[in-house]
C-alpha cells in the first residue's frame, strides 16, 4: 500500500489509492493508523482518505475558549472533503462514527453516498429515548476519566478505558510503550466524551437527516451501552443494512478486520443508487 500524509488547512490524515474518496474516522484513543488494512482493502478503487481528529496525528489539539461541540469535529471532517469531489462514503468507529453521522447529516449533507457506522458513540441519544441504565453506565465512565485526569491520574484513567471498552486485563497486558502512547492520548477523551454526552437532535431528525445507503456493525459481546444504542438505530431505519459480528468486543474493526473490512468493501462497492434521505 502506498500511503501519503498530507495537511489541509489544519488537519492531518493520510492517503492510499485513487477514484471516489471514502473518508475513514477513527475512534477515541486510536488515530488513523486504525484504518491501515481496511485502506489497503479498498485503495484499489477508491481515494481512501484516513484522517486524524483533533489531538491525533499531526492534527493540532483543539485550542478554542469553549470545549469542541460534535459539529466542531464534524467540520474538521469537513475539511477532507475537496470542493470538487463527487458522492463520497463516510466509515467511522465508535467516536468517530459519531462524527461521520454529524458531517453526513449536516456539513457534507446531500454529498454522501455511503455511510458506514461501526458502534457509533452518540451517547446522549440513550437518555433522550428513556434508556437511562446504560446512559448512567456510560456517564459513570466518562465522571471517572474526567475526575482522574482532573487529579493527574492519567494512567488510571487510560487503564479503566481500555478495559472497558477492549476486556478486564487488557491494560495490563499491553506493552510499556503501549500503556505510555495511550495515557498520552487520554487527555483527549474529555472533549470527546462532552461531544458525545450532550446534544438536543431528535430521533427523528436524525432519521431524515442521513442516508438512505448505510450500514451498522455491531459486535456481539460489546458493551450495554453500544448495544442498545444500535439497536435503537436499527428501529430507526429498517431500510439501513445492519450486521452483528458475533464473537467480538467493540474494538472489532482491529480485532476482526478479517471479518470486518470484506462486509465494507462489499457495501461500498454495491451499485450506487440515487442519493435518498
Amino acid at each position: 500500500m502506498h500511503e501519503i500524509s498530507d495537511c489541509v488547512a489544519g488537519m492531518d490524515f493520510i492517503d492510499a489509492g485513487a477514484g471516489p474518496l471514502v473518508l475513514l474516522v477513527h475512534s477515541s484513543m486510536a488515530g488513523a493508523r486504525q484504518w491501515s488494512a481496511l485502506s489497503q482493502s479498498l485503495e484499489h478503487r477508491s481515494l481512501v482518505r484516513a484522517v486524524n481528529l483533533f489531538g491525533y496525528g499531526n492534527t493540532p489539539a483543539w485550542s478554542g475558549a469553549m470545549p469542541p461541540s460534535l459539529d466542531d469535529y464534524a467540520e474538521l471532517l469537513a475539511r477532507a472533503v475537496p470542493a470538487s469531489a463527487g458522492p463520497i462514503s463516510i466509515v467511522g468507529h465508535s467516536f468517530g462514527a459519531a462524527v461521520a453521522m454529524q458531517a453526513a447529516a449536516h456539513q457534507l449533507q446531500g454529498r454522501v453516498s455511503r455511510l458506514v457506522l461501526i458502534e457509533p458513540s452518540l451517547f446522549y441519544l440513550l437518555d433522550c429515548s428513556e434508556h437511562w441504565e446504560a446512559y448512567c453506565e456510560i456517564s459513570s465512565l466518562a465522571a471517572y476519566t474526567k475526575r482522574c485526569i482532573a487529579n493527574g491520574m492519567p494512567q488510571a484513567a487510560a487503564a479503566r478505558f481500555v478495559d472497558y471498552w477492549c476486556g478486564a486485563g487488557t491494560w495490563a497486558a499491553s506493552s510499556p510503550d503501549k500503556r505510555a502512547a495511550l495515557t498520552r492520548l487520554v487527555a483527549l477523551l474529555p472533549h470527546e466524551w462532552n461531544a458525545v454526552l450532550q446534544g438536543d437532535e431528535t430521533l427523528a431528525e436524525w432519521r431524515a437527516a442521513l442516508p438512505q445507503s448505510t450500514l451498522v456493525i455491531a459486535a456481539g459481546r460489546t458493551r450495554r451501552p453500544s448495544r442498545e444504542l444500535v439497536d435503537l438505530l436499527a428501529q430507526l431505519r429498517p431500510d439501513w443494512e445492519c450486521t452483528t459480528i458475533g464473537d467480538a468486543d467493540h474494538m472489532v474493526p482491529l480485532t476482526h478486520a478479517h471479518l470486518v473490512n470484506p462486509i465494507i468493501k462489499g457495501f461500498l462497492a454495491e451499485r450506487q443508487p440515487a442519493m435518498a434521505y
